[in-house]
């Protein structure tokens, strides 16, 4: 089926060349010498694919035929065609949801631009992203080949975040297959290089990357030294690809100083990543410095109950002795009552804001039917992270720090991977439920799917007891018992889940934001 073209001037004889320039090219062009017959074309047309539209027109204007068009079809593309430069016609036209703006007299060439542009663009975009990424592909698999120190693994992370988002908008799903592909090999070797280094890096901060323990201390508390009061907005579970998703709704109002990522201890799960972020210290120094805060996996109770207290004491060894003040965000309800006294806190020095809202998503799309048809893939769960964030009552915050200056630092505790691959685990019934990572005695496991610590303390971890092993499963795996194992695995592929290694739950968004106004 030709592109069909509705051309509304009250001068349109004058523009036969150009309708024959069209015609020639193949496109079908209806003529209207009227606002009003356009909006009768339109009413006996099957379809239209684009208007151009003369803004000076006796009658009914180009700009109020525009607002009916409009009215009956906001995704139709209509060009404005002027005589006028001025700058308010320009907006009243704009604001109407024009496609393109040609001011007269338009040469055929910016007519056919300007149809391409406007019709031909998924196509063209597609097209050109398919053939950068075929491109990049070659270059990713040879800096796969190399051997990747911290820092270019990160940098290699953060161009795959690039790439697939971009092939997402491209919409060309061979190659995002073929990007599947190429993240589960980076996912493989990735797995390889913390599998050998992650034993030195706990006990060597020279050769170590930023990790948890060590952000507060080299990152945020540094941000307090300033007048404006330092907001840090924990997002639970927040992905670096989140973050990309989230970003156009926060540059609205902040600049974007720092944006990094930055590795996520293991196991990546909150009851130890983020309580070694506030206490500034592994989890094994913390059961230590803490005995009757910190809670193993066998004890009953909730394992980030003393957060608090762990800032608290991180802040007073880094020698900041600061007014601090913290909020944990579970519910609708809390998010708004904190926003509704947000501006008690701003004689604070600190103010920290945990937000629980994207790590119960995803536990809530393994358990529910209805939120794994919402967020079927990687593209979906994007997108709802996205939309929640738009709509909620953190955002609302953003926008109230934005106004007083304050300072905003955004991060998270830990990612989650879309496990795919099972791998059988046998322990006894004190072993923990985490389909990512166990710990336990006298485990069974495949060793090449794991990384094993038989002595906890050399990665930092509690030691239970003398046999206690913990082992962390890598690239997409997670863990399925022998008994009802098929039942288990149908039930938990394709779930997102966190605590292993893969490049989705280690490396993770820190972001330093400072108010435009």
């Amino acid at each position: 089926m030709s592109v069909k073209i509705l051309w509304a001037d009250d001068e349109i004889d004058l523009l036969k060349p150009h309708i024959f320039f069209l015609k020639e090219k193949g496109y079908e062009v209806l003529e209207a010498k009227s606002g009003d017959d356009a909006l009768e074309i339109l009413e006996e047309e099957e379809h239209v694919d684009i208007v151009f539209l003369d803004e000076n027109m006796p009658g009914l204007t180009g700009l109020e035929t525009l607002q009916r068009i409009k009215s009956k079809n906001a995704t139709l593309p209509i060009i404005m065609i002027t005589k006028s430069e001025e700058e308010e016609i320009m907006e009243s036209a704009i604001g109407g949801q024009i496609s393109d703006y040609l001011i007269k007299p338009v040469n055929p060439s910016q007519i056919l631009l300007s149809i391409k542009k406007n019709l031909d663009t998924q196509k063209l975009v597609s097209e050109k992203t398919t053939s950068n990424y075929q491109q990049e592909f070659r270059n990713i698999g040879m800096r796969l080949g190399d051997r990747l120190d911290n820092d270019e693994w990160v940098d290699l992370y953060k161009d795959m975040v690039y790439w697939e988002m971009e092939l997402e908008k491209s919409g060309d799903d061979s190659m995002k297959e073929v990007f599947s592909m190429q993240k589960s090999e980076a996912n493989a070797q990735f797995s390889k290089h913390v599998e050998k280094n992650y034993v030195d890096w706990i006990n060597d901060e020279e050769e170590a990357p930023l990790m948890s323990h060590r952000l507060l201390a080299e990152r945020v508390f540094p941000q307090i030294d300033s007048k404006d009061p330092v907001f840090l907005v924990v997002i639970d579970n927040l992905r670096y690809d989140h973050w990309k998703a989230i970003r156009p709704l926060i540059e609205q109002f902040y600049r974007i100083d720092t944006e990094e990522a930055y590795y996520g201890i293991l196991p990546t799960a909150t009851q130890y990543a983020r309580n070694a972020m506030f206490a500034g210290m592994m989890p094994s120094d913390i059961e230590r410095s803490y005995p009757k805060l910190w809670l193993n996996e066998i004890d009953e109770g909730g394992k980030n109950m003393h957060e608090k207290d762990f800032l608290e004491g991180n802040l007073k060894r880094e020698g900041k002795h600061v007014k601090f003040s913290y909020n944990k965000i579970t519910n609708l309800a809390a998010g708004k009552k904190l926003l509704q006294n947000l501006s008690s806190f701003m004689s604070n020095d600190l103010n920290v804001i945990v937000y629980n809202f994207v790590d119960m998503l995803s536990h809530a799309r393994t358990e529910m039917e209805v939120i794994r048809e919402l967020a079927d893939d990687e593209a979906a769960y994007r997108s709802i992270a996205k939309s929640w964030f738009e709509h909620s009552a953190l955002f609302e915050m953003m926008k109230v720090m934005a106004d007083k200056g304050c300072k905003v630092v955004v991060t998270t505790d830990h990612g989650s991977i879309k496990v795919g691959e099972p791998t059988k685990v046998q322990g006894d019934k004190n072993t923990n439920t985490n389909l990512r990572y166990k710990v336990g005695k006298s485990l069974q496991y495949n060793q090449k799917d794991v990384l094993a610590i038989q002595n906890p303390h050399d990665a930092g971890l509690p030691k239970l007891n003398v046999s206690s092993t913990f082992v962390f499963a890598k690239e997409d795996m997670f863990f399925a018992y022998p008994n009802n194992y098929n039942y288990y695995v149908g039930y938990y592929r394709d779930t997102f889940q966190h605590g292993g290694i893969s490049l989705e739950e280690c490396l993770i968004p820190y972001v330093e934001l400072t108010p435009k106004k």
